[in-house]
């Protein structure tokens, strides 16, 4: 998911992706516990989606806009 993507969401909306990526997360680390992940860089694009949501919802909440 690309930063102008996520700019145009709405905060609902990137409330609720938020929550759906970190359910994700969590998902991914115990496949990988566990040796049952199938594609490992699926854990590092979760996370930088995690980070580019959360940097445009701070972004928002500073009243920066870009």
């Amino acid at each position: 998911m690309k930063a102008s993507e996520i700019r145009e969401l709405s905060d609902l909306e990137l409330q609720d992706k938020l929550k759906d990526l970190k359910a994700e997360l969590f998902n991914l680390r115990f496949q990988h516990a566990i040796n049952q992940l199938e594609n490992p860089m699926r854990l590092n694009h979760v996370k930088k989606d995690i980070a580019r949501i959360k940097t445009v919802m701070n972004q928002r909440k500073a009243g920066v806009t870009k």
